[in-house]
């Protein structure tokens, strides 16, 4: 892939980033999301200064896609640092009982208070933020029961902010996905254009893919393997480019000439890798 800085800053990102600074004053909580396939490079680097009012927690979702040793051993190093993460999956609702411990513990300071005059059924509030794509409104549909947010494997869903209630005593304005304004490590860039937290049509859908074939043959060859039916051997001196021509010619995925049809190819590598089909995967 080129190696120019990936620039991409729909004007409904910007309009988020002031939405966030004006609706802080109305939420008590902020529950951040990150991608577990991706936990680096989702953590928005505007975040801390954005909430810097408001009390953070972390969640580490989609973990069912993910190598759970490595999202283990990510949350060991967060909580080295002294910071709170919880390793969530949103369909599964793996995590969540934790999250709302979470949530009275970050607190316990303002109900405390709230009860010392009188206000026991006051409701805590939450601001829900994360890069497009990473769980938002799967994590507030788990919550509240029912489909409240809109669910779709893309970015760009949810545009405006919505309040929700929620069973556990938290109501939850969810947000917008929020990226920054160009990407300084091309690395971060391309991760979050393969889990799909940046629209296909912004990079080469093909490129993508066969950097994520790379990055495949590098942390996780035996899934590639099993995946496509290829053998080790004849990887081993494969960039991202032949590797993914080798799947598209043993998947039949050919154009007239016998060339391989790179649009169907990269379009059935992201789609599996996103689903899971590949295996549990962390490219970083």
């Amino acid at each position: 892939m080129p190696t120019d800085i990936i620039q991409w800053f729909p004007g409904h990102m910007a309009k988020t980033k002031r939405l966030i600074r004006e609706s802080l004053n109305e939420v008590d909580v902020v529950i951040e999301l990150l991608d577990a396939r991706i936990p680096k490079s989702s953590k928005n680097p505007d975040l801390e200064e954005l909430v810097s009012s408001k009390p953070v927690i972390t969640l580490l979702n989609k973990a069912s896609l993910a190598d759970p040793n490595a999202s283990a051993l990510y949350k060991k190093r967060y909580e080295e640092k002294g910071k709170k993460l919880i390793i969530t999956d949103c369909v599964s609702g793996k995590g969540l009982d934790e999250l709302e411990e979470e949530v009275k513990n970050v607190l316990k300071d303002k109900i405390e208070r709230y009860k010392e005059k009188g206000m026991t059924g006051r409701t805590v509030k939450a601001m829900v933020l994360g890069i497009p794509n990473v769980g938002k409104s799967s994590l507030i549909n788990k919550l509240t029961g029912a489909k409240k947010a809109n669910v779709e494997n893309r970015p760009g869903v949810t545009l405006t902010k919505q309040w929700v209630k929620t069973g556990i005593g938290l109501d939850l304005l969810d947000m917008p996905g929020v990226l920054w304004p160009k990407f300084d490590d091309r690395i971060v860039g391309e991760n979050l254009a393969i889990t799909g937290a940046i629209k296909d049509t912004v990079l080469q859908k093909d490129e993508v893919a066969m950097v994520l074939c790379l990055k495949l043959k590098k942390r996780y060859p035996d899934l590639l393997c099993s995946r496509y039916d290829l053998e080790k051997s004849e990887i081993e001196d494969l960039d991202g480019y032949d590797i993914f021509e080798l799947i598209g010619r043993k998947r039949g995925l050919l154009i007239k000439g016998g060339e391989v049809n790179f649009d169907r190819c990269a379009t059935m590598l992201l789609d599996e890798f996103r689903r899971g089909v590949i295996g549990k995967i962390t490219l970083e």
